[in-house]
């Protein structure tokens, strides 16, 4: 059967770094309290006057990853990218980055399934390959969190961060490649974690983010109830691709799942009776970067060497709608 498999990464994050300490300054919490409750200890923060907008952050990725897999834009059949916070209500981010890469009359859209937004795209571009639709697939997850953040609630904001991460899959018939992935949703818990919008007095900034866009809605969370959700929903979906493609915790080389928050994280390996040893995170230096989280840590671990072939590989993600998913990558030869 043909399957698209992964043959480059990439990831880019924006120049700004800010620390707990930061926040510290912003509003009232602490280093050690955001640590413990969540384990992220800085963020990268995009400035409304370098070229890191979503579609310019996508492009760095797709860069990259184009290189390693040794595609030219002109081979580009498709480009998906999943975006909660594209540049434009349209045109598409994918549009975008199709404009800035060159790459011809390539299609190109979005997807808008929050957090989940990068593994719904790879279950999108590994369809299109198997129907014989195209060879060679984009796929981006690409945000900036930080327009969409309230910045005086230190409840989120201190959750969030931007950058891009991105795949190019190409057709395949071997034995390597995305097995299977497996999408759900849930429209009747929307509140749980939706866009609200803002009004002066919650546009106002402080100095220390000055050149932080802000977009005309921001994010409310319910973060006691978004937390039980998730981690029944992301080991719900990781156990249904285990059992679909007749594996066990102990086949899987490395979980890569979204970068919410640690004890997410940590309660969901715990579920999947999966070691936190074959867990990746780097929460620690991005903090939730939505649907760019997974390809940046896949990036991250590619370019490691921790990857190697024949391994596989477990995706999972849930985010706001309510999304989630999960995706086991057999993986092929190092392309690092």
């Amino acid at each position: 059967m043909v399957k698209g498999k992964i043959v480059g990464t990439g990831s880019a994050v924006p120049e700004m770094v800010l620390t707990n300490h930061d926040l510290e300054k912003i509003v009232d919490t602490s280093d050690d309290w955001i640590v413990r409750r969540t384990g992220i200890q800085e963020r990268r923060i995009a400035s409304k006057f370098r070229e890191e907008s979503a579609s310019e952050l996508a492009a760095r990725a797709a860069t990259q990853a184009m290189e390693m897999a040794r595609v030219s834009p002109e081979d580009l059949d498709l480009i998906i990218v999943g975006t909660a916070t594209p540049d434009h209500q349209f045109p598409s981010v994918a549009c975008l980055v199709q404009k800035h890469l060159g790459a011809g009359h390539a299609p190109a859209f979005d997807v808008a399934a929050g957090c989940s937004g990068f593994v719904y795209a790879v279950h999108v571009a590994n369809n299109m390959i198997a129907t014989g639709s195209c060879r060679n697939v984009l796929v981006i997850g690409a945000e900036r969190l930080s327009t969409v953040a309230d910045w005086k609630d230190r409840s989120t904001c201190v959750l969030l961060g931007d950058g891009a991460g991105a795949v190019v899959l190409t057709a395949s018939d071997d034995e390597t490649g995305i097995l299977s992935s497996h999408l759900s949703s849930d429209g009747n818990s929307w509140d749980l974690l939706y866009s609200r919008d803002r009004n002066v007095d919650e546009s106002e900034l402080p100095e220390l983010l000055a050149n932080v866009a802000q977009r005309p809605s921001y994010l409310i969370m319910n973060g006691n109830r978004l937390f039980k959700k998730a981690v029944a929903c992301l080991a719900g979906a990781a156990n249904a691709a285990l059992a679909y493609n007749d594996l066990h915790a102990e086949d899987i080389a490395l979980l890569i799942p979204h970068q919410a928050n640690m004890r997410i994280i940590r309660a969901t390996a715990d579920r999947l009776a999966i070691p936190m040893e074959k867990v990746y995170t780097n929460i620690e230096k991005y903090g939730n970067t939505s649907a760019a989280s997974i390809p940046i840590a896949l990036d991250e671990a590619n370019r490691k060497g921790l990857l190697n072939r024949g391994d596989y590989i477990l995706l999972v993600a849930f985010g706001a709608g309510l999304t989630w998913g999960a995706s086991i990558v057999k993986w092929s030869e190092p392309v690092a």
